[in-house]
């Protein structure tokens, strides 16, 4: 069995170590859009195209079960995917719900930061509308973030100031959590951590996919027999991106290998 895994790029990454972490038993099939990404600053109509032609060539290495590990995709692309293929398909969702639940009795407020197409979905208004009864929540392009995470740059001397520039119109000290609503965004929850108050916590989306991944597997008795081996592809079918893929996986890996333990 084996379990495809699509982004624009890397940032599904962040989401397929979960996967790793949570379900070692599976084997998994990455695909990264690299002819396309960002998709932040693309129309809808592009993006969908991009999603299924790529989507169409996961299909055809034979994979059981899909996660579309984009919230921009998921937005625009996944209930589609689901009338077109029998299979077990998963998408992201900004972790908005869990957060305000957790700030509801603290009277704190909720930043979301995503690109800024997320932001700016029908189904993302369709989330806060549904879950912010109480107005809590704000939201944060971070258009910049996606092609510093493509290019690997993760240099807290680049990161830290840009991270503060970004905040510097918020009061902090309103703010309960920050929610990372991209999945390249995981990438840089430590150096993040080191720009905010304590008292703020970090919270994304991938834990509760790869549990929801896991309960439609049990739904559709697809049992993993594997051994956590990973196929890396890409649309623009570069060796060097292939290879960075594999950089990008280790580094996300370690870091959420390192939270883990600190949280012991």
């Amino acid at each position: 069995m084996t379990i495809g895994f699509f982004d624009s790029g890397i940032g599904g990454l962040s989401v397929l170590a979960e996967s790793l972490r949570r379900l070692p038993d599976q084997d998994y099939l990455y695909m990264a859009d690299t002819l396309h990404v960002p998709y932040g600053p693309k129309s809808q109509d592009e993006v969908k195209g991009y999603v299924f032609e790529a989507v169409e060539r996961m299909m055809q290495e034979g994979i059981d079960a899909l996660v579309v590990a984009c919230n921009t995709a998921t937005s625009i692309a996944v209930e589609e995917l689901r009338e077109m293929y029998d299979l077990p398909i998963v998408g992201m969702e900004p972790a908005v719900k869990p957060a305000v639940e957790m700030n509801r009795a603290t009277g704190k407020r909720v930043l979301v930061m995503a690109t800024a197409l997320t932001l700016t979905m029908p189904r993302y208004y369709a989330l806060i509308s549904r879950v912010d009864d109480g107005g809590i929540v704000d939201s944060l392009p971070l258009p910049e973030l996606v092609p510093y995470c493509e290019s690997l740059q993760f240099d807290p001397a680049v990161l830290e100031p840009y991270f503060r520039s970004k905040l510097a119109a918020y009061n902090l000290d309103d703010y309960g959590i920050i929610v990372l609503g991209c999945t390249h965004y995981p990438f840089y929850a430590d150096i993040l951590r080191n720009v905010l108050p304590p008292h703020i916590s970090i919270v994304d989306g991938n834990a509760g996919t790869i549990r929801r991944l896991s309960a439609l597997l049990n739904r559709f008795g697809i049992v993993g027999h594997g051994s956590g081996r990973v196929k890396f592809m890409c649309t623009g079918n570069e060796p060097a991106y292939l290879d960075k893929m594999q950089t990008a996986l280790a580094f996300v890996s370690e870091n959420l290998a390192r939270r883990e333990e600190a949280a012991l």
